[in-house]
């Protein structure tokens, strides 16, 4: 907990400092800044103290190319058990203390669920006192801020800093060289600390901003080359400038392998550097260290890990080795396109070395393969290099000793189908860790009315760190006082996101409706377009009967789809026009309403989440490793309407399918129904589907010419060929999706059944816990123990 007055010093002098004006003359953005500045002044002996501990014993590093981390000041105020002290010291000021976190952008630094679980995972490492480090980049600009012109996305530059960011310290003295075939570009870190929840220990996220080794060309200055001047810097500023750049052109593919390199060069060379300041042997490194590949993005690691063992005069098979007992790999999909190849002759043009080494590590598994008797054709099927790319996930499969799915079916389905030949090859190396997120943020901070409640109904906070403790209150599943003070508390952060939701879209919501919210990266197997052609057919069904016993509905969404992802962002103006139609039907009301937040982002998931009434998971069976926005719901007490997909198999499990609302093909359903389907049936077949699908292209709405409606009809009804029409089954789910829709307007009348179903999803959600999951990734993992402070 940090010192009200020696705060309160810290603020002044960090203010006279910076600005040179006492505290309360500067203006909002001012105060933050220093305030959050003052923060880390306070916390900095035991962050100092905690690096000086991890170093004793063996670590992990988690490298990840996203840490969507959201805002700092609220959250680490929260974890220093310091918020309610600090935001009476502001009162003191005159300030108020949500208004200093509203000044807060969000950093910039991942895009969807990925980055958001390394931001979860961290937090719960440092709650438990784990020695884990976090490294990425700090990208100048995020993937980009969305807004809506006449319903089509537009994208502007996500520019987090340009006010900078006082929550990082930059390091130049810790910095390094990453060497490409073209240049050669400095590695400055800067250190994020990571609060755990009341603990002194003080983790790190080392972030890594590209800057040139010479800033400026004094000589091409003077001859009047001005631009020729600072090509350098900018060259290699454009590293770490921009989250995920487009990669449609091969200058693309080429920044964005020089992106993962760089991060993942410096990264390795920072802890091969301490492991030989401390005096240890580099063949001893894998007894030190265990790194953990968030992903294909830093597959780079296993051959740049040998080459630098390889540099101290270590021999291949023996760098391979310790590679082998460093590098574990987590898998996050099965979709072949975010399992990332990138050519040998883009790889070769800049890390010659690197594919070098790529090239022994397949003749390795080569002779391996031939020493196992494998078959000849079958060894095709494990070749890291393939008609000419390099596959990164099959670099990472070999190059690790730990291979693991993110949810009980994900993991499931590697094994039986998608990575079945690797899992005869080495059924060792495959484990499950379901993922999880930290309660931290997502309830104790964001909904704070309701851990009041739960905290009093379990009579202390120890749930705050043992998520399992929220089984203890099934005992009030029938208890009509607590269900209905539950229930006010579920009434009162709708109303706080109707009123935001009013401010910022301009829509004002009926508190009254039921919010159901599907909030997620936008990509078709997550199925934004099944939920938009339930809404326009509930729209056609409430227009054909307007006096029916209809309960009223909001359906909010939140996504943001790639700028190059032509079909994602046809469906968002989809769903706007529908918005737009809904929206303006004065026979309609309050009846329903269709709302797409513009620039979905942490904070405003914060409210999202915690002001649901029905959580939207309806990715097509099979296609999502596990999701985390659906632990989240379930955490605050929201039902699920979903199919059975990633985590929602374990979350039925843990709340009770009659708690849920679960439809759709089955992954044994769609494996029968793969060759055989033709969205021509339920096309024909199901009552109202035709005239929703119709609409993209009878006139009902208008692209403008883009053609995006046109090419989303012929996606679900033609596909480029036969079988690839509707290949995510969203004809095939309708009207069992619709019926549960239906299911949910019942159950939503009977006002203490759905209070039950809500409370049972809360106290179910304590497997979901992020330090459950840590703590299994440090026991079977990483090997790493409890290093408290």
């Amino acid at each position: 907990m940090l010192r009200r007055d020696d705060l309160k010093q810290a603020m002044n002098i960090v203010a006279q400092k910076e600005y040179g004006v006492p505290f309360e003359r500067l203006d909002l953005q001012g105060k933050y800044e220093v305030l959050s500045g003052a923060i880390i002044s306070q916390i900095s002996p035991d962050w100092s103290a905690t690096e000086a501990k991890y170093q004793e014993g063996k670590r992990a590093f988690y490298l990840s190319a996203e840490f969507l981390m959201g805002r700092a000041l609220g959250n680490n105020l929260i974890n220093l058990r310091s918020y309610d002290d600090v935001k009476s010291l502001m009162e003191e000021f005159g300030v108020d203390l949500n208004a200093l976190e509203e000044v807060e952008y969000d950093a910039g630094l991942g895009n969807g669920g990925l980055g958001r679980l390394a931001a979860c995972f961290l937090d719960s490492c440092a709650t438990l006192n784990l020695p884990v480090t976090g490294y990425g980049i700090k990208y100048k600009y995020g993937l980009f801020k969305q807004y809506f012109e006449d319903g089509f996305q537009k994208e502007l530059p996500d520019a987090w800093m340009t006010h900078g960011d006082p929550w990082t310290v930059r390091k130049d003295r810790e910095a390094v060289e990453v060497v490409f075939e073209d240049m050669t570009v400095k590695a400055v870190p800067y250190d994020m600390p990571i609060i755990g929840f009341d603990t002194k220990n003080i983790n790190t996220l080392r972030l890594w901003q590209a800057e040139s080794v010479e800033p400026f060309d004094f000589e091409a200055f003077n001859h009047q080359a001005y631009d020729k001047a600072v090509a350098g810097k900018n060259r290699a500023e454009d590293i770490s400038r921009v989250l995920y750049p487009n990669d449609d052109t091969e200058e693309g593919k080429l920044l964005r392998i020089k992106q993962q390199y760089f991060f993942v060069s410096a990264s390795i060379q920072d802890m091969v550097k301490k492991h030989k300041a401390a005096g240890r042997k580099m063949d001893k490194f894998h007894k030190y260290h265990s790194i953990q590949l968030n992903d294909t993005h830093p597959a780079v690691a296993v051959p740049e890990l040998i080459r630098l063992l390889m540099a101290d005069g270590i021999k291949f098979e023996e760098a391979l080795m310790i590679c082998q007992n460093t590098c574990d790999y987590t898998n996050h999909t099965i979709l072949a396109e975010a399992l990332e190849q990138w050519s040998v002759e883009a790889y070769e043009s800049i890390l010659p070395e690197i594919v070098k080494i790529i090239k022994k590590i397949d003749l390795h598994l080569h002779k391996l393969l031939t020493e196992k008797n494998i078959d000849i054709v079958d060894m095709l099927d494990y070749k890291i290099i393939d008609h000419g790319n390099i596959k990164m996930a099959w670099l990472s499969i070999y190059g690790s000793s730990r291979v693991n799915g993110v949810a009980a079916l994900h993991t499931q389905i590697l094994i039986d189908s998608e990575l079945n030949h690797w899992y005869k090859l080495f059924p060792e190396k495959f484990v499950n860790k379901t993922n999880g997120i930290t309660q931290r943020r997502w309830i104790y901070y964001s909904n704070r009315e309701l851990s009041d409640l739960i905290t009093e109904l379990i009579g202390d906070e120890s749930w705050v760190t043992d998520l399992d403790q929220l089984r203890k209150l099934e005992k009030f599943a029938d208890n009509e006082e607590v269900l209905k003070r539950f229930m006010a508390i579920k009434r009162v952060k709708k109303q706080q996101l109707a009123d935001y939701i009013e401010e910022h879209e301009g829509i004002k919501l009926n508190v009254d409706a039921i919010f159901d919210i599907q909030i997620k990266r936008l990509h078709e197997y997550k199925r934004q377009l099944l939920n938009a052609f339930h809404i326009l057919d509930l729209y056609h069904r409430i227009k054909a009967d307007p006096k029916g016993d209809w309960v009223p509905r909001a359906f909010i969404f939140g996504a943001k789809a790639a700028p190059g992802y032509f079909r994602a962002k046809g469906v968002i103006k989809f769903i706007n026009d529908i918005a737009s139609l809904v929206n303006n039907d004065p026979e309609i009301g309050d009846l329903l309403k269709v709302v797409f937040v513009e620039n979905y982002r942490v904070s405003y998931a914060e409210r999202l989440f915690t002001g649901a009434d029905l959580s939207e998971q309806i990715s097509t069976a099979g296609k999502e490793a596990s999701g985390t926005g659906n632990m989240k719901f379930m955490l605050n007490g929201t039902p699920t309407i979903g199919t059975l997909d990633g985590a929602n198999v374990e979350i039925v499990e843990e709340a009770g399918e009659e708690n849920n609302f679960i439809f759709g093909l089955k992954v044994e359903d769609i494996a029968v129904l793969h060759s055989l389907y033709s969205p021509t049936k339920p096309y024909k077949n199901t009552s109202g589907l035709k005239k929703v699908v119709d609409s993209l292209v009878d006139g009902t709405f208008d692209d403008e010419e883009t053609g995006m409606f046109e090419e989303l009809f012929e996606s679900l009804m033609k596909g480029a060929s036969w079988h690839e029409a509707d290949n995510y089954y969203i004809l095939a789910d309708f009207e069992s999706y619709r019926e549960a829709h239906d299911r949910v307007a019942v159950s939503y009348k009977d006002e203490l059944g759905w209070a039950k179903k809500c409370w049972m999803n809360m106290c179910g959600s304590g497997k979901f816990s992020s330090d459950r999951t840590i703590a299994e990734y440090a026991s079977e993992i990483w090997h790493v123990t409890d290093q408290k402070l």
